[in-house]
């Protein structure tokens, strides 16, 4: 059937969409089941920690309304840990205190009401349940520093039984008890910096519940991360001294020698944005599986003795994490270019024994999946790396000389990362005949540390010319119409789509999620985690203002003339509404054709199910609109 690209009929709603691919935050062997959180798209984005039963149903630990979520780093991460066999301890998201659930019991609470405080990267190590602390509101507790929290609820109405065993930086995070208990290693660094520009790992040892000394054994000019004990003595982690981060141990009683384990062109670790990032685990016999990435994610099993290393065949290719070990059986979510977002188990040993635990099929067939090509374009600050997602739909074609419809996907972050891996929102597009190329622009993870920093202090510059390098290779390929390249992205990303379609002419229309418009309105309304991230990417203030000035969208509203969508959450902490609203003034103001949609109840991120389905549709009426076709299936769009 020959139909022009755009108005391909699909079976993909954007409802099954929204509702195939679980959001998985964190999983654990517990006794003889495996636990995981998941957000709940129909129950408002709510996180979940469940279990599968016996007899394969998905059985809720943490029922409703109880909502698992950390606001530590506004990011959060490390929300939830089992603790003994069979309890379970969580942050609420609703007043960020950690709670306790036993079998049978109503959660209790474990540390007090107010104060300000929010909790993450919660641990269970030894018996001793540990956590990164958070404290807002000027009280004399610092910032932040890991602090052990009492089981037995005393803590509950009183603040000082929670034990701070160390504070001494701006920011804390995974912590590792060393297997006697006497010693603590963890990640630490300061502003300005971020937790993939340079770091340390300490280790201290531990005195009545605190570390009264602690020296630094990594770090300083890099960023070392996720320190894990193998002995008494010897401390791995990874560190990126080399350019790559790589698994790196040290042995703490001979004078700090380190040596590397199987040193590799490619990077184990990655940007910490989330307490709970794991890329590596230690098996019970003392081999180590660990996720490498050069821009597709692989899980190896290496030999710390001998250095050997074998590559395991697993439908995991992108947005992988190791989530825990159990003899030779590892918990690994991630996605594939056949297989969507999933939690898998797998045993090590026999890696075609991978089965998923949660996700891993979407509710319709294969053939409606486009497969990713690893594109990598010329740009003017070096090669620009993709993924291209051709239009793709079993029973249609486009008549002869028609040329398809793009849209350039521009990550957030903008320290992240995308790789090839199969997605409902991607297929919704292409099954209709509409291509994707997601590009991972100069500053993006997963090709090592100088790829990273092409971004420093030229974000606006370098993000702009490589998606718009990456936009016209795509058209003078060929393979695009390019009178009809659209740019989408959110937060970072929504900034390089702003920035992109004022500074450039590759781009017909643009679509921003919660994006930046104005630089030094982010700087001012940055939350602490990231609020002098922007140093780094541009400069620091005062001194950089004009720089910031200068490249800010809304510096010059006059140069926005391409229809653009604008998506808000109404309680985004991260990029708050004034941002988007100064955007759709500008638009109004200029005259370009636009629409703006603010969701009440949404955060940074979009998590409820009707939320989700609503952007999709309505991202897809858009192209439509501006485009000249009439997608089947959604309500068209009124621009104004």
């Amino acid at each position: 059937m020959s139909t022009p690209y755009g108005t391909w009929p699909s079976p993909l709603a954007a409802s099954a969409v929204a509702a195939a691919s679980p959001r998985i935050e964190g999983a654990a062997f517990v006794g003889d089941t495996v636990w995981w959180a998941e957000s709940l798209p129909d129950e408002g984005g709510r996180t979940a920690v469940r279990r599968r039963s016996s007899s394969g149903a998905i059985v809720d630990v943490l029922p409703a309304p109880w909502n698992a979520r950390s606001r530590v780093h506004e990011y959060g991460g490390g929300a939830w840990t089992a603790v003994d066999s069979e309890g379970l301890a969580f942050v609420e998201k609703g007043d960020q205190r950690v709670w306790v659930q036993r079998p049978g019991m109503a959660p209790t609470p474990l540390t007090p009401e107010g104060g300000g405080m929010r909790f993450g990267g919660l641990s269970w190590q030894s018996g001793r349940l540990l956590a990164v602390r958070e404290v807002h509101g000027g009280t004399s507790v610092p910032p932040r520093d890991l602090v052990e929290i009492p089981l037995d609820g005393s803590a509950a109405d009183d603040a000082t039984a929670i034990s701070q065993l160390v504070a001494d930086s701006n920011f804390l995070a995974q912590p590792a008890l060393s297997p006697d208990g006497d010693r603590v290693a963890w990640v630490a660094w300061d502003h300005p910096d971020m937790p993939w520009d340079r770091t340390e790992v300490r280790v201290g040892r531990i005195h009545d519940g605190v570390v009264a000394e602690w020296c630094t054994v990594a770090g300083g000019d890099s960023a070392p991360l996720q320190p894990m004990w193998l002995t008494e003595d010897d401390l791995v982690f990874v560190d990126d001294d080399s350019g790559r981060w790589n698994l790196t141990r040290v042995h703490l009683s001979a004078e700090l020698p380190r040596s590397p384990i199987a040193p590799f062109d490619a990077d184990t670790g990655g940007p910490l944005w989330v307490l709970g990032a794991r890329w590596y685990h230690r098996l019970e016999d003392g081999r180590i599986v660990a996720i490498r990435t050069n821009g597709v994610d692989e899980i190896v099993v290496v030999d710390p003795t001998s250095g050997e290393v074998q590559t395991l065949e697993l439908p995991v290719s992108s947005g992988c994490n190791l989530e825990d070990v159990r003899g030779t059986r590892v918990l690994i979510s991630g996605s594939g270019p056949t297989s969507p977002p999933a939690l898998w188990l797998v045993d090590i040993d026999d890696p075609s024994s991978a089965q998923p635990v949660r996700g891993g099929t979407f509710p319709w067939d294969a053939e409606w999946m486009p497969q990713p090509r690893a594109v990598t374009y010329p740009g003017p600050h070096g090669p620009v790396h993709a993924f291209e997602y051709a239009p793709s739909n079993p029973g249609a074609s486009a008549p002869e000389n028609e040329k398809p419809p793009y849209v350039v996907l521009v990550h957030g972050g903008p320290t992240a990362h995308v790789g090839p891996a199969a997605s409902g929102k991607i297929a919704y597009l292409t099954s209709r005949g509409i291509g994707v190329l997601d590009v991972n622009y100069g500053g993006s993870s997963g090709y090592g540390r100088a790829y990273r920093e092409r971004l420093r202090g030229e974000w606006g510059v370098v993000d702009v010319d490589d998606v718009a390098a990456a936009a016209r290779g795509l058209a003078e390929s060929g393979t695009a119409d390019p009178a009809r390249i659209a740019i989408a992205g959110g937060s970072a990303g929504g900034w390089t789509v702003l920035a992109a379609v004022t500074r450039t002419d590759a781009f017909a229309a643009g679509i921003s999620r919660y994006g930046v418009g104005d630089a030094r309105a982010l700087a001012a309304d940055s939350h602490d985690f990231e609020a002098r991230y922007l140093d780094g990417l541009i400069g620091p203030l005062p001194e950089a203002e004009k720089i910031y000035v200068e490249r800010s969208p809304l510096t010059y509203p006059e140069r926005f003339r391409v229809p653009l969508l604008l998506l808000q959450g109404a309680e985004d902490a991260v990029v708050p509404p004034s941002q988007s609203e100064a955007i759709r003034d500008a638009l109004t103001a200029h005259g370009v054709p636009h629409a703006y949609v603010l969701y009440e109840g949404e955060g940074h991120g979009f998590r409820g199910g009707q939320t989700m389905i609503h952007a999709i549709e309505t991202e897809l009426a858009f192209l439509g609109a501006v485009f000249g076709f009439d997608p089947p299936g959604v309500d068209p769009i009124t621009l104004e």
